[in-house]
């Protein structure tokens, strides 16, 4: 009877313990729990934060130290991932292009919206956030938009490093094969009415392409809609750098008579390529929020590229995981449409309201944004303004004006007083 009191009392003073401290175990418990969970998608869909490498080119951030050796500020150096870091060691001159490719994308989205209510406003770097504010936090438009202009802009930029030879590992691209076509079986070269031949040295675009790919989609596995959202939007990118690609031909033969021809490809200027996005930004794909559940694994129509390219060429020891990776076909919201093709950008959430200032998302709306008053396009005022009305002021500014030419060569020009009506909204 006494060992049995004794054991009970053990027992009871063990339930009480355990009755005490259970709620702090289960909330130690689930904070390790959503700890793991949010460092597992911490950022993940949410932006890249390789985009502050756009910041590389400002002073004590990259900086060469002898060829072949850059030294990386740590706030940018840390946002990379480990694969990116691993693609920069093992092509010397990679960061360099990346971020020119960065700033490009910056200044061609700014043009591109410069006279719209969302600007392409960026805002200071620091590690943690990503250089285009809390708006891509959405899965809108102007997202898809951002990522296709980053995506096709740093292809850009190392497609040109290679011709150039800035990136050591890669180099222009000199070998193309002649259009052909199969007869009976057989393959032979189809007749044109001038002969060329493939020569002089191509922008190296499969290099930029593969490259690109795996620098810019590291992160994005393709599990979540927005994931399969952003990789479907930087494909596109991509595809429009390689699709607007141009033939340029030398001639040979006698008195310029063009019996033969050396051709290479070149790349586009890239505001070329960044109108093409705009276009695409303003009729853009809307595709399903259940689309992810109820898709079926496609072809990765994501890796196709216009007939004739050589900008496919992946790793066979990863074919399988690429396969999974963008083997997928994103539902269109209305089931009437067509699902996205290759050249879309695609969106499932509306966009933000871009007239006021919300600092959630860092949008500073239309206040003080200059508009044209006598405008029929989108810089109207009644539109930029949101119809809150602007007011007008006149304003004397000094201009060049009555250049004459002087042979030779200079140019000389008075300076005018010209007024001038700047239009702003209230």
């Amino acid at each position: 009877m006494q060992f049995s009191c004794k054991k009970m009392q053990t027992f009871a003073i063990t339930a009480y313990i355990v009755i005490c401290l259970s709620p702090i175990f289960v909330k130690f418990v689930q904070g390790n729990v959503d700890t793991g969970v949010m460092s597992k998608n911490k950022n993940r869909g949410k932006g890249s934060m390789w985009w502050g490498l756009a910041k590389a080119g400002e002073p004590n951030n990259i900086s060469p130290t002898h060829p072949g050796v850059i030294s990386l500020d740590k706030s940018v150096y840390g946002t990379l991932r480990r694969k990116q870091r691993r693609l920069s060691r093992e092509n010397t001159g990679l960061l360099e292009a990346v971020a020119r490719g960065v700033s490009l994308a910056i200044s061609e989205c700014q043009h591109q919206f410069r006279n719209q209510r969302w600007n392409c406003s960026i805002k200071n770097f620091s590690r943690g956030r990503n250089l285009f504010g809390k708006v891509v936090e959405k899965g809108c438009p102007e997202t898809a938009f951002i990522y296709a202009i980053t995506s096709a802009a740093v292809t850009h930029s190392i497609a040109r490093a290679c011709t150039e030879g800035t990136i050591e590992s890669c180099y222009c691209q000199k070998h193309y094969s002649s259009p052909q076509q199969i007869t009976d079986g057989k393959t032979k070269e189809v007749s044109t009415a001038r002969r060329f031949e493939w020569g002089g040295c191509s922008d190296n675009v499969g290099f930029g392409i593969k490259v690109g790919r795996e620098f810019v989609d590291t992160g994005e596995r393709g599990k979540s809609l927005r994931e399969k959202m952003n990789l479907h939007n930087n494909e596109a990118g991509r595809w429009h750098v390689q699709s607007l690609m141009r033939r340029e031909c030398k001639c040979h033969g006698m008195s310029g008579s063009c019996t033969m021809r050396t051709c290479w490809m070149k790349l586009t200027n890239f505001r070329t390529v960044s109108d093409v996005l705009k276009e695409r930004y303003d009729k853009p794909a809307h595709i399903a929020a259940h689309s992810l559940a109820s898709s079926k694994p496609n072809k990765p129509h994501a890796n196709r590229f216009p007939k004739g390219s050589t900008a496919n060429s992946i790793p066979t020891k990863r074919e399988n995981k690429r396969k999974h990776k963008y083997g997928f076909q994103l539902k269109p919201y209305n089931s009437e449409f067509k699902p996205p093709g290759d050249k879309d950008l695609v969106y499932y959430e509306l966009s933000p309201a871009f007239c006021e200032k919300n600092p959630e998302f860092g949008i500073q709306g239309t206040y003080g944004r200059k508009c044209n008053g006598s405008s029929e396009g989108v810089d109207n005022c009644s539109i930029l303004c949101c119809g809150r009305g602007f007011i007008s002021q006149e304003v004397i500014v000094n201009e060049r004006c009555n250049c004459r030419f002087h042979w030779c060569c200079d140019v000389q020009c008075d300076m005018c007083k010209v007024k001038k009506r700047i239009d702003t909204c209230v």
